[in-house]
C-alpha cells in the first residue's frame, strides 16, 4: 500500500484519539500469528494459546451544546492475546488490539529541519495498537517478573477490562477521562501474591506532557503519536490488592513520573511531575455485583505548561488548552442478576443484570496562576441499564445516560446505547 505523505492540520477529536504508526506487515503479521496459535491450540501439549475479546456499540446523542450530532455504530475493539509457553518457568505473551476496525497513522519528527518538522503518515482510518507484548519469568509465587510493554495496573479498569467486568457499553467514564485506559508501556515489573494480598511494582516510561488538555487531562499524554518513544524520565507504577473473599477484593494503585522530559523537543526548563493514586473495590456474590472506584491526581507547574503548549506547532494534533492542576473523579456502579432468582435459568448460566451506576468527575479540579477554571469539565452522570448474559463469553448490552455539566446553561448531555460484548 502506497503511504499517502501529508502535513496534518490541527485535528479536533470529542473523545481520546491517538495516532500510531500505520503497516500492512503489522496486519498481515497479527492474521499470521492468530492462525499460528489457533491451530497451534489444537494440537495436545502444544505450548501455543490465545484468548481475547470484541465490544461492538451504537450510540444515540442528545446533547444540548451539540443537538446535531449524530448515532454512531463503533466496532469499538478487537483484542487477540497469544501466548507462548517456552518451558515451566518462562512464557511469552502478547495482546494486540484492533480499533474501529482499520490501521492508523504515524508522526515523525526532524530535527534538523529549521524549526524542526512534524510529518505524518496515513493508510487507513482506525487503528492497530500492540497494547502488552512482554517476557514473563515466573520464579515462585512471591516473586515474579515480566520484562517488555506491559499493562500499567493503575485504576480498576486495567485489570478488569473485558466486557463481562462493566455494566456499560463503553469502559466506566469517570475512570476513562482521568488516565488511559487500557494504560500501556515498556519497562520492568515485579509481582507476586502473599497469601490474600497480591502486589505488582513497574518502573517503566513515561507520559509527554505536549498531549495533556482540559477535557482528558493527562490521558493524551501517552506516547502514541511517534515511531519511538521518549524514555528520558522513567515513571514508577505501584498496586497492592486484597481479596477478603474470592469475590470480594479492595485495592489500591499509583503513578508517578516527570512529564517534562519526554516532550519531542526539550523545550522546556522546569519539572512536571504527575501523581496518581486511586482506590478500587468489587464485591459479586448471589447475583449481587458491586464496584467502585475513587481516583485522584496532581501535575507540577500546571500553569507553566499550559502557556508552553499554546505555542505548540498545529502539526503536533494536540488540543493545546489549558490544563487542571489536579483531577478527581470516582464511581460507583451495583446491578443485580434477576435470573439468579430461577434455577433452571441459572442452570443455562445465563444472567440479565439490572444496574445503575453514578460518576462524578472533573479535570480541572483546580488550576494555578491565570488558569480558567472552566465549569464544563465538572461533570456528574447517571446510567442506568440492563446486561443479557446469554453465556459467561457473550454479553448484549444497553444504558441510558444522563450527564450533567457544572455551567448554568446548555449543561445536558444525554446518550442512549446498545452494545455486544464476547470473550474466547
Amino acid at each position: 500500500m502506497n503511504k499517502i505523505k501529508t502535513i496534518q492540520k490541527i485535528y479536533n477529536y470529542d473523545t481520546v484519539s491517538h495516532y500510531h504508526k500505520p503497516s500492512m506487515k503489522v496486519f498481515l503479521s497479527s492474521l499470521i500469528l492468530m492462525l499460528i496459535c489457533v491451530t497451534s491450540a489444537i494440537a495436545a501439549e502444544n505450548p501455543f494459546s490465545v484468548s481475547g475479546y470484541g465490544v461492538i456499540n451504537y450510540a444515540h446523542f442528545n446533547w444540548e451544546l451539540d443537538p446535531d450530532r449524530r448515532a454512531v455504530v463503533d466496532l469499538e475493539r478487537l483484542v487477540i492475546a497469544p501466548k507462548y509457553r517456552i518451558n515451566n518457568t518462562i512464557h511469552i505473551e502478547a495482546e494486540i488490539e484492533f480499533e474501529h476496525g482499520g490501521t492508523g497513522s504515524t508522526m515523525e519528527f526532524d530535527k534538523f529541519e529549521e524549526f524542526g518538522e512534524f510529518e505524518l503518515e496515513i493508510e487507513k482510518g482506525g487503528e492497530i495498537i500492540v497494547e502488552k507484548l512482554a517476557a514473563v519469568f515466573s520464579i515462585k509465587p512471591h516473586l515474579n517478573f515480566r520484562i517488555g510493554h506491559i499493562i500499567v495496573p493503575v485504576g480498576l479498569v486495567s485489570k478488569h477490562h473485558r466486557p463481562q467486568h462493566y455494566f456499560t457499553t463503553t469502559r466506566p467514564e469517570s475512570e476513562s477521562h482521568i488516565i488511559p485506559t487500557i494504560w500501556h508501556e515498556t519497562g520492568v515489573e515485579a509481582f507476586g501474591t502473599f497469601g490474600a494480598l497480591s502486589y505488582q511494582a513497574q518502573i517503566v516510561n513515561g507520559l509527554d506532557s505536549t498531549g495533556f488538555s482540559s477535557r482528558h487531562w493527562i490521558v493524551p499524554g501517552q506516547q502514541l503519536r511517534f515511531e519511538t518513544v521518549n524514555a528520558e524520565a522513567p515513571a514508577l507504577v505501584g498496586r497492592l490488592d486484597y481479596n477478603l473473599q474470592k469475590n470480594f477484593l479492595i485495592g489500591i494503585s499509583g503513578y508517578y513520573g516527570d512529564t517534562a522530559a519526554n516532550r519531542p523537543k526539550p523545550d522546556v526548563d522546569f519539572d512536571a511531575y504527575v501523581g496518581i493514586a486511586s482506590i478500587h473495590g468489587l464485591y459479586e456474590l448471589n447475583g449481587v455485583k458491586v464496584r467502585g472506584l475513587f481516583i485522584m491526581g496532581t501535575l507540577e507547574n500546571a500553569h507553566l505548561l499550559s502557556k508552553v503548549n499554546r505555542t505548540l506547532s498545529n502539526n503536533l494534533n494536540v488540543k493545546r488548552t489549558p490544563i487542571g492542576s489536579s483531577a478527581i473523579g470516582w464511581y460507583i456502579e451495583a446491578g443485580y442478576d434477576v435470573l439468579s432468582l430461577l434455577m433452571k435459568i441459572k442452570e443455562i448460566n445465563q444472567k440479565l443484570d439490572i444496574f445503575g451506576r453514578y460518576d462524578y468527575y472533573d479535570t480541572m479540579a483546580s488550576v494555578e496562576g491565570i488558569i480558567f477554571d472552566n465549569p464544563r469539565w465538572e461533570r456528574t452522570t447517571w446510567t442506568i441499564g440492563l446486561n443479557y448474559h446469554v453465556h459467561p463469553q457473550l454479553v448484549f448490552k444497553s444504558h441510558y445516560s444522563l450527564r450533567k455539566l457544572a455551567t448554568k446553561e446548555k449543561n445536558k448531555e444525554d446518550t442512549f446505547s446498545l452494545g455486544v460484548g464476547f470473550q474466547y
